[in-house]
């Protein structure tokens, strides 16, 4: 029976994102061994987590989501002693390294909260885990819940999902955006700034893209604000997938690479220095599909190209095609050590994609067009 709720809860689980996404497909919940997703960092590295709903009962009517309220199905729920007992199962056979805890909001978000909190507070005290934990914040839940989630979590997050409180509005009637969800996500960036000590990881969150209306630019402005003001350095971005018996089920498909596109974009928000403005997009507000966004803005400004290598600074040096943080470390690096570069193929040794960057840089005030192996 346990198994069986396992096998469904872990399944309902499978859109709270805690993965980065690029052109790779997620990898969801096995059928062969339900519960466990596996997570992927940016560095590529993967972590099997035991990722699951407490419950699936809910009444909040989610346009997008299959737990919605007016959906008629069983719903069932975990026991803390039941999962916390499977967990450990995985955990002490070594297929899953780590806990993420989400639910359905069977009424009152602070109920739902204390649930989630015991199957933690258990873990931590009483069975001396002292691994990676992952708690959803219910959207409405108090500062107090809150503040205990974050005491024993590694990481919380809250899924805004929408950009902006009208594109919110046409997801779902029973919540309400700057209340239940940015007000909580608030109080978690004060409680981090008062209590460091707080989950480590901090928080994250989640967007929907293409379930609603907004544009690339109201995704991108909205991820944006979160980094400046809350500290959130990657908004999971969940590609809107039309589900059978929800009211969206007959809603299209974002294009496949759109996703991919604003994860590009995102990067350049808020780790390479661009602002939102520089973005290239079309006049409805859309990233263009075809073309990587750090390339176009570079070929839209080409005032600021060849860059000398030996010479641009490392926010110079971000800004070039087929350079990225690592390589512009790299470079900067070698230079403090009086190393200068001569030639493009040392420059590919270092990381650089030199097809993309060779148009747009000089080396020692001249512009190779050969590599050199």
């Amino acid at each position: 029976m346990e198994i069986e709720k396992l096998r469904i809860l872990g399944e309902a689980s499978q859109y709270d994102l805690c993965n980065y996404v690029s052109l790779n497909q997620e990898n969801f919940t096995s059928k062969n061994l339900p519960g466990i997703y596996h997570a992927r960092s940016q560095s590529g590295c993967q972590i099997p987590l035991f990722k699951v709903l407490m419950s699936n009962h809910c009444t909040n009517d989610c346009n997008y989501c299959i737990n919605h309220c007016h959906n008629r199905f069983e719903r069932i729920e975990f026991s803390a002693e039941e999962l916390i007992s499977l967990f450990l199962l995985y955990y002490q056979n070594h297929y899953a390294e780590g806990l993420f805890l989400s639910s359905g909001m069977p009424g009152d978000a602070d109920q739902a909260m204390e649930k989630m909190i015991e199957v933690a507070r258990k873990l931590r005290l009483e069975y001396e885990y002292q691994g990676y934990i992952h708690l959803k914040i219910i959207p409405g839940a108090s500062y107090d819940m809150i503040k205990r989630a974050m005491s024993l979590a590694d990481r919380v997050s809250v899924n805004l999902e929408s950009a902006t409180s009208s594109g919110f509005e046409e997801l779902t009637s029973t919540k309400d955006y700057h209340n239940d969800i940015l007000r909580r996500m608030k109080w978690i960036g004060r409680l981090k700034k008062r209590h460091p000590e707080l989950t480590p990881s901090g928080q994250c969150t989640q967007l929907i893209v293409g379930a609603n209306d907004e544009t690339d630019q109201d995704i991108l402005k909205r991820t944006e604000w979160l980094h400046k003001h809350l500290n959130i350095n990657l908004s999971y971005l969940s590609t809107f997938q039309p589900l059978k018996d929800t009211p969206l089920e007959n809603h299209s498909k974002p294009a496949t690479n759109r996703t991919p596109r604003l994860y590009q974009a995102q990067f350049l928000l808020n780790s390479y220095g661009f602002s939102s403005d520089e973005l290239v997009m079309d006049d409805d507000g859309f990233l263009f599909l075809n073309d990587d966004p750090k390339l176009l803005w570079a070929n839209l400004n080409q005032d600021m190209f060849p860059m000398e290598v030996n010479e641009a600074s490392f926010k110079e040096l971000l800004r070039v095609p087929g350079i990225g943080k690592i390589s512009a470390r790299k470079i900067i690096e070698a230079r403090k050590k009086g190393i200068k570069f001569r030639e493009l193929d040392e420059l590919k040794k270092i990381g650089v994609v030199v097809s993309r960057a060779e148009p747009f840089i000089l080396i020692n005030h001249s512009q190779q067009t050969t590599l050199k192996f």
